[in-house]
């Protein structure tokens, strides 16, 4: 029987560098919300999963995380299969069960009340959503404010979730509950903590 060897090939060529590069931009894209911060091709994993939403997976999860993924990812047995070669991630079903989700179908996306939020005590507890994008010079252009950024910070990926203002807004009073986001572009990463403000930027 032929052995699909892209589930064991594509992973960090130094893991330990390459894993704290890609975490130093993800701490600094939280720091920075809506700053988009360069990432080099590390990874190589099955479609649809990008080097960069790969590598993002490859550093932040272990054995103990709980991920789930969107249809359009879990229905590649590859990159089902690399994810859990090289992370040894847990697989859950539901999303409110989740401390990260994939999710390569934006537009299609569960809404944010689906997803955990933590409690009050354990705020941490939630879930922590990435996207796969194409880009940062999307059409919907955004103003965002808040901690982390001086003044404003425009912000215009090229896919957002349904309603998403709406949606973030409702994240954003649920503080110290809710929510975190990261975008993962094609070569390229952004964050949007819960404590950002959002708005549809003016013409």
């Amino acid at each position: 029987m032929r052995t699909n060897t892209q589930v064991f090939e594509g992973g960090f060529a130094n893991p330990v560098m390459g894993s704290q590069q890609i975490f130093r931009a993800l701490m600094d894209a939280l720091a920075n919300p809506g700053r988009v911060f360069d990432v080099p091709e590390l990874v190589v994993a099955p479609a649809p999963l990008t080097p960069v939403m790969a590598a993002i997976a490859a550093t932040l999860f272990d054995h103990d995380a709980t991920v789930w993924c969107d249809k359009s990812i879990s229905a590649s047995k590859e990159a089902i299969g690399w994810l859990k070669f090289h992370t040894g991630l847990e697989l859950v079903s539901d999303p409110a069960a989740a401390q990260f989700a994939l999710v390569k179908d934006v537009a299609a996306m569960p809404s944010f009340e689906a997803f955990a939020k933590g409690t009050s005590e354990y705020p941490d507890r939630s879930t922590t959503v990435i996207l796969q994008l194409d880009g940062f010079e999307g059409e919907n252009a955004l103003t965002l404010r808040g901690p982390g950024i001086k003044d404003t910070q425009d912000f215009a990926p090229s896919q957002l979730p349904k309603m998403f203002i709406d949606q973030w807004t409702g994240n954003r009073a649920a503080f110290p509950r809710g929510i975190d986001l990261i975008f993962a572009g094609r070569e390229a990463l952004a964050a949007l903590p819960r404590t950002t403000r959002v708005a549809k930027k003016e013409a």
